[in-house]
């Protein structure tokens, strides 16, 4: 370096900026936070909008939601809070007269549900014997469960015929379930305890028959018509509600079941229905059109032999 040329002095200027904005996560942050709270208080909203049953058909679809839409039949993807398919008018409206069908009237069976439980609270017909009864919603549909008790039996020993107040009870449940269009299915069951009356012939298997027919018969006297029953059965101790006990009392006991339209269509009820009402279609047109058709005048002719 040459000590007579003055040294270059070299002065770096940085130039000092803003900071941004410090990143922007923290706004990306808060603008979930705000939608989670949001979606919170719309949900609130919307619980505080429905009703019981309907809040009770919620929880049980979350509780176990596979059964709920198992139970909805094949169109499982359009489900109500009771687990059964909407009817299809729902979002393709029908006409007036075709909204009014049957399906279109029917009453939740969450909500017939509360109907019985308020009627066994209130009714007379079950002031003593409301330990007697226990009703639930099964993959089936609603099942009212009538059981014996060793003080007060619902049948006479070995007999198929109803005490006084089990057929009242029966009348009365009869009244309200007529109220909805569904099918409605009755199992009688016995206990383990082998029948015992002179008749090798009649066992518990043939009691637990007449006795279901038996309760069919209390049921009908105050429904409109008789077709409402899909399935009488009788299943003596196959079935029985005291598994550790097959001698207790509540396994004698009659199993009404308001069946849900998948039930129906699974036993080959709604689809016989369906095809009764076709062929009463079918025959009243085939009617109609012979009575409008002009009689022919029969034309003889002149070049045939007399017989």
């Amino acid at each position: 370096m040459d000590p007579a040329k003055p040294a270059t002095i070299i002065v770096k200027r940085v130039k000092k900026g803003d900071h941004g904005h410090h990143g922007g996560a923290w706004k990306i942050a808060y603008a979930d936070f705000v939608t989670a709270m949001m979606a919170f208080f719309l949900m609130l909203w919307l619980l505080g909008s429905l009703s019981d049953a309907q809040k009770q058909g919620l929880s049980r679809f979350f509780s176990s939601p596979s059964a709920m839409i198992s139970s909805g039949g094949t169109n499982s993807s359009v489900i109500d809070f009771t687990g059964e398919p909407r009817p299809e008018s729902e979002f393709d409206p029908a006409p007036p007269e075709e909204a009014l069908s049957e399906e279109g009237l029917k009453i939740p069976l969450d909500e017939l549900l509360l109907q019985l439980k308020e009627q066994i609270e209130t009714s007379e017909a079950f002031k003593d014997y409301k330990d007697q009864l226990q009703l639930d919603i099964t993959i089936e549909g609603l099942r009212i469960q009538m059981m014996d008790d060793e003080a007060r039996p619902m049948f006479d020993l070995g007999s198929p015929k109803l005490k006084n107040y089990a057929e009242e009870m029966l009348r009365t449940i009869g009244a309200t379930v007529a109220q909805v269009p569904n099918r409605v299915s009755v199992a009688g069951h016995t206990d383990s305890r082998t029948y015992s009356a002179g008749r090798t012939e009649y066992s518990n298997w043939e009691l637990s028959a007449d006795r279901a027919n038996a309760a069919r018969r209390a049921l009908a006297q105050r429904m409109p018509r008789d077709v409402k029953f899909g399935r009488v059965v009788g299943l003596a101790d196959s079935v029985p509600y005291d598994r550790e006990d097959p001698f207790n009392a509540a396994n004698r006991r009659i199993s009404i079941v308001v069946l849900n339209e998948a039930t129906e269509r699974a036993i080959g009820i709604r689809e016989g229905l369906e095809t009764k009402a076709q062929d009463l279609e079918a025959a009243e047109e085939n009617a109609m059109t012979k009575a409008e058709a002009p009689d022919v005048p029969r034309v003889e002719d002149p070049a045939a032999d007399p017989v």
